[in-house]
């Protein structure tokens, strides 16, 4: 069964007050690496990445093949993952994924973070996507770890 009905289109992006989301490619390497890699323990205490796994020190290239695989999901409709940008500055401030929920009891699963420079923005990331997932895509049960 596919992940998203094949004439789904798949939102390219959204514009907010206090956020740009984009899909996440290679072209995004250097900063998503600096925005991840200088918030680890920021990230694993954010609701969804209870066990540690992620995020994990690797390289610049493992990054780039990181962001490589998701982009080649997004192409496929496997999965989607969006880069967050600031609006005014097009830095780097976190990452939104929207996968299939492997233990089968949702439709989707949403994770987001935001780097430790801009934590004031996580509530509200995760407000504005919440919104977004349930208005423009095509799931009727997600999962969202966390508080809304």
């Amino acid at each position: 069964m596919a992940f998203v009905p094949d004439d789904f289109e798949p939102p390219r992006g959204l514009a907010a007050d206090q956020f740009l989301l984009e899909p996440l490619g290679p072209e995004h390497n250097e900063p998503d690496y600096a925005a991840w890699s200088s918030s680890i323990e920021h990230i694993r205490a954010t609701p969804g990445y209870p066990d540690g796994r992620w995020p994990r020190q690797m390289t610049l290239e493992e990054n780039r093949a990181d962001l490589e695989r998701h982009a080649r999901d997004f192409a496929a409709r496997s999965g989607f993952t969006y880069t967050v940008l600031d609006p005014s500055e097009r830095s780097v401030i976190g990452c939104v994924y929207i996968y299939p929920d492997k233990k089968g009891g949702d439709d989707a699963t949403v994770q987001s973070w935001v780097r430790a420079t801009h934590a004031d923005r996580d509530a509200a990331l995760r407000e504005l996507v919440s919104r977004w997932v349930a208005e423009a895509w095509p799931f009727e049960q997600i999962s969202y770890a966390g508080p809304l």
